[in-house]
């Protein structure tokens, strides 16, 4: 897949990443990536996209030559959750503390966690090289070239009150017959603005929505009690 092949960027980072003979223990990361810090003028949405593809992409490149590739996705997971904390986030992209300071709370992070050595390896790239301040956008990638790979439909359902398993299980099997995908994936989140029901968002960018609310359902009644619509006898 076009999406997948393996730049020279991709290839260091992959190479950095992966345990080396030659490298001496005393190193704690062969930096080898070259990646611009500071993109010119008019090309940082552009950029940041490209290098957290890049980054996404050698990670899940590492994690499938070792048959790891679900276990660091479930990493990927823990990850999204800590750094969406914005304390921890603003502290790992501060260039105010020290970047021995990041390693040890990193380290702390990583032991709690329980996070694979490739994964805590990653992070420590991620300091060294500058580019902590996009790793809520390597993680989105990350999620993208997982599901690419294994071939994986990511269906998003919202609801007012947690779903129960089963009703879970059941969407997604209709998932699973509507997109023809080998594995569907679901994620919940809880929107109270639905009053009753739910919502299920699907395809590749989320384009596709089953909208099974309440809101949903007055809206239509409201649209079609409009007064303007409405011709009064005289």
């Amino acid at each position: 897949m076009a999406s997948l092949q393996q730049s020279p960027t991709t290839l260091s980072l992959r190479s950095s990443l992966l345990p080396s003979s030659s490298t001496s223990s005393t190193s704690r990361n062969p930096f080898t990536l070259r990646i611009p810090t500071r993109p010119r003028r008019g090309f940082g949405v552009r950029m940041s996209s490209s290098v957290a593809r890049s980054y996404a992409a050698a990670l899940a490149d590492v994690a499938k030559s070792n048959n790891t590739l679900d276990t660091t996705s479930a990493d990927v997971e823990k990850l999204e959750k800590i750094f969406s904390d914005p304390q921890v986030f603003d502290f790992f992209r501060s260039p105010v503390i020290s970047v021995e300071n990041k390693r040890q709370v990193l380290d702390d992070i990583c032991k709690s966690s329980q996070l694979l050595p490739h994964t805590a390896n990653f992070l420590n790239i991620l300091i060294d090289s500058k580019r902590v301040d996009v790793i809520r956008e390597i993680m989105k990638e990350f999620e993208t070239v997982y599901n690419e790979m294994t071939d994986t439909e990511l269906a998003v359902v919202s609801s007012v009150v947690k779903l129960e398993s089963e009703h879970l299980a059941q969407i997604a099997k209709q998932v699973q017959r509507m997109t023809g995908a080998k594995n569907v994936r679901i994620k919940t989140v809880i929107d109270p603005s639905l009053i009753a029901g739910f919502t299920i968002r699907y395809g590749g960018t989320g384009s596709k929505l089953i909208d099974m609310s309440v809101k949903k359902q007055l809206e239509e009644i409201a649209a079609q009690m409009d007064l303007g619509d409405i011709q009064l006898a005289v």
